[in-house]
């Protein structure tokens, strides 16, 4: 597990301070046990990733990342943080702002035997005509689960960490997930996406969540499902945090 110091290796200008709220809501591996039913090694090891997630009304994640110009070392280390941080969260999708380190780099897999994918600096290049609405939740947004529309297929230009140019064309829960962890990277949130009346019933299932109350679908109580950016069963409509991502 990432520890302090490793998330404070990057410039100080680009990393926010950390934040103290609360444990969220995970965008979800597809298949995922309930979170009562993690054993207690995997529980720990979630509980202590999401505490470097940071939480809504955090300033980092209304922040544009700045684009990566140094493809080193610290890079690939701050990658492989990441991957493990996702990993340990249950998570599908994760953007470094949601960390508080402000780069244009996002990591995400769909799917439980898919190999992480990493992309730096990306730019979406093409969208589908057709759209797909389905949930989505937030590592950033406790309790959150929202319908958000998104472009059904997508293809985007990036590198990886080594600087190599790379095109990602992707369709149903991949592009979900790229398209929720990119807004990240643009300070942009899944509230931002839904209608008011949406927007004001997600506020209330936040503040329902940190005070321990019940998720706004489902009845069930807070942490007990995940939302698959995010972050679910529902593979061609769930989202990651990155998360149904997260994600991230």
């Amino acid at each position: 597990m990432p520890d302090e110091q490793t998330l404070r290796e990057a410039p100080d200008e680009i990393v926010a301070a950390p934040s103290d709220d609360a444990d969220v809501e995970v965008e979800r591996e597809q298949g995922a046990p309930a979170i009562e039913e993690l054993d207690a090694e995997t529980r720990a090891r979630r509980e202590a990733a999401l505490r470097h997630v940071r939480k809504f009304g955090d300033p980092a994640l209304r922040a544009s990342a700045v684009p990566i110009d140094r493809f080193d070392a610290a890079l690939k280390r701050e990658i492989e943080m990441m991957t493990e941080l996702m990993h340990d969260a249950l998570g599908v999708g994760l953007a470094a702002t949601q960390l508080g380190i402000l780069h244009r780099v996002l990591v995400y897999r769909a799917y439980p035997e898919d190999p992480v994918t990493a992309l730096v600096n990306p730019v979406l290049e093409w969208t589908s005509e057709e759209t797909e609405t389905g949930e989505e939740g937030c590592l950033s947004l406790p309790g959150v689960h929202v319908e958000v529309e998104r472009f059904a297929g997508v293809r985007v230009r990036a590198q990886e960490e080594t600087g190599q140019e790379r095109q990602i064309e992707a369709e149903g829960l991949p592009a979900r997930i790229i398209q929720h962890e990119m807004d990240h990277l643009d300070g942009v949130l899944i509230l931002d996406r839904i209608s008011r009346e949406a927007r004001k019933e997600a506020m209330r299932a936040m503040r329902e969540a940190a005070e321990g109350g019940r998720r706004p679908s489902g009845g069930e109580p807070d942490g007990a499902n995940g939302a698959q950016a995010e972050h679910e069963a529902q593979p061609a409509v769930s989202s990651a945090d990155a998360g149904p991502a997260g994600s991230g």
